[in-house]
Formats: structure tokens, C-alpha cells, sequence
């Protein structure tokens, strides 16, 4: 792979304006839903704005990442930031003559969700460009960490500043934050894998089917993909439930919800530090396998405890965002060193659409069980599916033996 030697500087460059967008989107997002709750009211249209958030990637990943890997990743991310920032833009200019359209939100949210599918994808297949193979799992670390700090700080930064500003303001807060993304590109030297040079194209659905072929050639790869949405499915329903566990279940208030919610992302953040800090086991499947056990448990101990138990419930969300960047960042980091550069964004885009399309299905399963047979007894169910994750993660020999695989490739070349 193509490696700089300041490579430290290019990947905190980049991780930086990253940094500032993620936060300031995060933040207009939350506007945005608060927006539409005190105009509609309406939990369908709540559900279609998720729905827009979710869309592109999980209908378009694959053909996102073919194009992807055609153009300069370079302006692939810059693009894509303009892009979200444009939509923006149209929206703060509609908000000052007239009072802005359900509509007009709803595809402003589409546009800009087609826009962070791009980025997204982009910027995962080229962080192996700058990054030292053996340095990803700990820069995976910092980027869950980011994402951790964008948890913590937009609920409460979106209630100020949609408190003290009108939306308009809220949007120019955004904007900037995409310029601010766009600038720290622009100051990075990103080389482009040797694949991509003009000409190298071989057709739309050939360059597709390259793509499968790339990632079937490791059967572990294969196996963590498949991992990773049924993680996705056990998992997802219980960041939507986590207001109905704490007010329904433990009979707590709405500040207490807040503070569930912060301390499982304050954990996250700390995970992902320690991440960025120590990189994991060296046999990274056990990683994964220890951070997947780790989480379920604390899911079904928090399942398990009484009514009265809301103090431990607390400890238990601190244990299972702890436990995130471990299995998240780690089984992104083994993506990235095992696939060719030139292949990264179609197996991102479809490693993205998996995720995309466990989620809906994770949250309707979900609340229909929570509604059934309760919302603490979904969360042990859930902690038995994710422990149940990781013995079959355990027990698949491609994902045991991942790293020896490798190491034997290796030799062997």
C-alpha cells in the first residue's frame, strides 16, 4: 500500500476537519428532528426522516463504492461534503422567505444522506492509503472516539443553540463545518491506488463483480460481514429503546434518560481512546470475539436487574459503549489491511448496505418484541444474540484463524 512517512499528520489532518463535521452535522440533525416533532407531532414523519438517513446507502452502497474506486477519493470526500453542505445551504435560504416544507426537510435529509454514503465510503477505503497497516486498528479507535464526542455533545449543543438561534444559524453552524472538512482534504496529499489511473475501467457491472470477487477471496472477511449485520439486528433496537428501558422500566425521569444515554457514549469515547492507544489483541478475531462477549453480558445483566437497579443499569450502558470501538473499529481496521486499495470502496459500499438494510429490520423486530414480552427482557434477549454472535464467531474457522490465514499468505508470497 501506498504509505507516507508523515503519515500521522496527513491521518490527523483529515481526522480533525472530520471532527468538526461530524459534530456540527450531528447537531443540525437533532435541530432538524426537534423541528419536525414541534411542527408535526407526527411519529410517521419521524420514521421518514430515519428512513432518508438510511436509504442511499442501504439501496446504493455497492454502486456508490464502484464509483468510489473509479474517482479520486480525494474529491470523492470533498465533493461529498459539498454536497451536504449545499443542502444545507438551500434549506437556510428556503427558511428565510418562508417556513420550511416537511418536504423540503425530508429530501434535504435524502440528499444529504446521499452525500455521507459517499463520504463515508471514501474515507474508510482511503484511510489504508496513509495509514501503516499495523497503525489501523488504533486509528479506528480515534475515529469511534469522534463519533462518540458527536453522541455526547449534539443533544446538548442542538437544545442550546436551537434555543438561543433560529434554525438559519443552526444551518450556517453546519456549513462551516463541511468547509472547515472540505479544507482539511484539500491540505492532504491522498495518492491514488495504481487501478484507478484513467482508462483503467472495465465497465460498470464488471467493476462490481471485481468487487465480490475481491472480498470472496477472504472467507473471513466474508463470515464478519454477515457477523456484522446480525450484530447490527440484535443491536440496534436497544439504542432506540434505551428512553423506554430507563422511564418505563426503571420508572426514571427524562433527565435520567439523558444521562443513560451520555454515559453509554461517554464509554464509547474511552473505548475508543483505549483502542487508539493499546490497537487490541494481536490476533484481532479474538478482539472481536472478547468485545462481542463483553457487551452481550452486560445487555443481559442489565436485562436481569430489578426495578430498583437503575444505578447498575448505568454501569452496564458504561460497559457496552466500552465495548463498541472494539468490535466496530477493529473489524473496519481488518477490512482495510486484507483488501487491495483498489477495491476498498465497493466492498465499504457493500459491507454499508448490510448494515443499512440489518437496521430497519433490527428496529421493527425489536419493538414488536419490547412491546410483547417487555423492554427488559428485549434487552436480555438481546445480550443472549450478541453473546450467541460472538461463540459463532468463535467457532467459524475462517474468522478464528483470520490473522493466521494472513500471516501464512504472507510467508507463503
Amino acid at each position: 500500500m501506498n504509505q507516507t512517512s508523515n503519515w500521522k499528520r496527513q491521518f490527523f489532518t483529515i481526522w480533525a476537519g472530520q471532527a468538526v463535521s461530524i459534530i456540527t452535522s450531528a447537531v443540525l440533525q437533532m435541530a432538524l428532528i426537534w423541528y419536525l416533532t414541534a411542527k408535526t407531532g407526527s411519529a410517521m414523519v419521524l420514521s421518514m426522516a430515519t428512513l432518508a438517513g438510511f436509504l442511499p446507502q442501504a439501496l446504493g452502497g455497492p454502486l456508490i463504492g464502484v464509483w468510489v474506486d473509479r474517482m479520486h477519493r480525494k474529491y470523492v470526500m470533498m465533493l461529498a461534503d459539498g454536497l451536504v453542505a449545499a443542502a444545507a445551504a438551500v434549506l437556510a435560504v428556503i427558511a428565510f422567505y418562508v417556513e420550511l416544507p416537511v418536504w423540503v426537510i425530508l429530501l434535504a435529509l435524502f440528499i444529504r444522506s446521499i452525500g455521507s454514503a459517499f463520504h463515508s465510503t471514501a474515507l474508510n477505503a482511503t484511510t489504508p492509503l496513509i495509514v501503516p497497516g499495523e497503525q489501523l486498528a488504533k486509528c479506528a479507535g480515534y475515529s469511534q472516539s469522534v463519533q462518540s464526542v458527536s453522541y455526547i455533545v449534539s443533544p446538548a449543543a442542538a437544545a442550546l443553540l436551537y434555543s438561543i438561534w433560529d434554525l438559519n444559524a443552526v444551518i450556517a453552524l453546519d456549513v462551516l463545518g463541511a468547509a472547515v472538512a472540505c479544507c482539511a482534504v484539500a491540505m492532504v496529499r491522498i495518492p491514488r491506488p495504481a487501478a484507478q489511473a484513467p482508462g483503467a475501467k472495465s465497465g460498470f457491472t464488471a467493476e462490481l463483480k471485481e468487487g465480490y470477487k475481491a472480498l470472496n477471496e477472504h472467507k473471513g472477511l466474508v463470515a464478519l460481514l454477515w457477523i456484522g449485520g446480525l450484530f447490527i439486528f440484535a443491536f440496534m433496537p436497544i439504542n432506540a429503546l434505551f428512553p423506554l428501558m430507563t422511564m418505563g422500566y426503571f420508572g426514571g425521569t427524562l433527565k435520567e434518560a439523558s444521562a443513560a444515554e451520555i454515559v453509554f457514549a461517554v464509554g464509547m469515547l474511552l473505548g475508543g481512546l483505549w483502542l487508539g492507544k493499546w490497537g487490541g489483541f494481536k490476533n484481532r478475531a479474538w478482539t472481536i470475539v472478547a468485545a462481542l462477549l463483553t457487551m452481550g453480558a452486560a445487555l443481559l445483566l442489565a436485562g436481569l436487574l430489578p426495578a430498583n437497579g437503575f444505578i447498575a443499569f448505568m454501569a452496564c450502558c458504561a460497559v457496552m459503549g466500552l465495548s463498541g470501538p472494539f468490535y466496530n473499529g477493529v473489524q473496519v481496521a481488518l477490512f482495510q489491511e486484507r483488501i487491495q486499495p483498489e477495491y476498498l470502496g465497493r466492498v465499504f459500499g457493500l459491507y454499508g448496505s448490510v448494515m443499512a438494510l440489518a437496521m430497519p429490520l433490527g428496529l421493527v423486530a425489536g419493538g414488536a418484541f419490547a412491546d410483547q414480552i417487555g423492554v427488559n427482557r428485549w434487552f436480555m434477549l438481546s445480550g443472549l444474540m450478541i453473546m450467541g454472535i460472538a461463540v459463532l464467531s468463535l467457532l467459524l474457522p475462517s474468522i478464528r484463524t483470520l490473522d493466521e490465514a494472513e500471516e501464512k499468505e504472507r510467508e507463503s508470497a
